[in-house]
């Protein structure tokens, strides 16, 4: 049986006044959502339509459901209670650290992960890729959990798991084994850290990796918190590898500092590289003004695929606790100045895997008949104003489906 979701407020286009500024318009309209949880039919909210087995939504403002491309659903302390980080000198004390808390926190995983899919969810996020430690200390554990954790509420998310090889991939040698394992047991994606900083051994390190990608058959997504020439180095010669090997469009880098003090002209360059060779950069936008951020809008501009995720939170490696993708948006838009109703409007592509309701230059494009009926209901005018003041109470509707918070 279908569903009427009515009075559903869109963006339908926008209006430039005389002094340059911009105004996006936005109607309401009632939406049928098929029992698949397809969009049937977009009506003009004048119109009659049944009241029986339908949701008022009372003029709040439909956004595309968010999308968590970068996350560790086994490292939050999320449900057992408050600790602080223990400060560190470097990220193999950090690895040190979290190894031995490893065994313990595994016999909580699914509790945990749970809290923060729940906390998710209740945020607009209907997908969520999560990295989940692979090691050999607690080898496939966290991976068991997370999948339990995630086949719950499965009605209300799609997913996808990264094998990761946290504590590095060369120091262990059972470690190939068993990414191995974990890709045959649940994991779709094959993960790796730092060839340099971390395996001591660039060439090596994304050799292997590539040896077990073409194996298992699976995309890569590749964690580089290397910055300067190594980490610029270590990108560029797994895109050579890359394309020596025949693996292109297989390829995420997360984090990709590396990309953040080269000059604008070789980004630019590489920019390029990046979006021929099919790659997804996967950025945190991280809070720390320490350090600069990737150039987010030269990768965009020249075509590559960009998504934001909030990383981990509330964990071994930091004690905040947001957990809101918009937010992460919100920052970035901050940091880069941007202040336009185009320029904020725009920047939600960067959670929705490049959805949004309006084109740059303001042509309505999103929701369509026959497209998923996946939303966020906000209260707010327009995007550009949820991405600016970021409205509590948000609902997800994922596939036709209310989330309705455990909470």
């Amino acid at each position: 049986m279908s569903t009427w979701v009515r009075n559903v407020r869109l963006e339908t286009g926008e209006t430039t006044y005389e002094d340059g500024s911009i105004k996006t318009e936005t109607s309401l309209f009632h939406i049928r959502v098929s029992a698949e949880g397809l969009i049937q039919e977009i009506m003009p909210a004048s119109s009659n339509v049944s009241e029986t087995n339908s949701i008022d939504m009372k003029g709040k403002l439909a956004l595309p459901a968010f999308k968590e491309m970068h996350n560790h659903l086994d490292k939050t302390y999320l449900s057992v209670g408050w600790k602080a980080c223990r400060p560190v000198n470097s990220l193999s004390e950090r690895l040190e650290l979290e190894a031995a808390e490893l065994e313990v926190l595994s016999e909580t995983v699914m509790q945990r992960a749970s809290a923060m899919i729940e906390l998710h969810l209740n945020n607009g996020v209907n997908h969520i890729r999560t990295h989940v430690n692979i090691d050999p200390f607690i080898k496939l554990k966290n991976l068991e959990g997370i999948k339990n954790a995630l086949e719950d509420y499965e009605q209300y998310l799609t997913y996808e798991i990264v094998a990761f090889p946290q504590h590095g991939l060369l120091a262990h040698e059972e470690m190939p084994d068993l990414l191995r394992q974990a890709l045959d047991s649940g994991a779709t994606i094959l993960g790796a850290l730092d060839p340099a900083g971390i395996d001591q051994d660039i060439e090596k390190s994304l050799q292997v990796t590539m040896d077990i990608a073409k194996d298992c058959n699976v995309d890569v997504d590749m964690h580089l918190h290397d910055r300067g020439q190594v980490g610029f180095y270590t990108m560029d010669k797994w895109l050579d590898m890359v394309n020596e090997q025949n693996y292109k469009g297989h390829t995420a880098f997360s984090h990709a500092f590396g990309l953040s003090k080269l000059s604008s002209p070789l980004q630019k360059k590489f920019a390029k590289k990046l979006s021929e060779y099919d790659v997804e950069v996967m950025s945190t936008v991280p809070i720390s003004l320490n350090h600069q951020l990737i150039p987010i809008d030269i990768l965009k501009t020249e075509g590559v695929k960009v998504a934001l995720g909030c990383d981990g939170f509330y964990d071994s490696w930091s004690p905040y606790f947001s957990g809101d993708i918009l937010e992460k948006v919100h920052n970035f838009c901050q940091y880069t100045g941007k202040s336009s109703e185009r320029a904020l409007r725009d920047s939600l592509s960067l959670i929705t895997q490049g959805v949004t309701p309006l084109s740059t230059e303001g042509q309505q494009q999103w929701p369509k008949v026959g497209t998923e009926a996946s939303f966020v209901f906000v209260d707010a005018s327009c995007s550009a104003e949820a991405i600016a003041r970021l409205p509590k109470d948000r609902m997800l509707m994922h596939k036709g489906k209310l989330y309705q918070s455990k909470n």
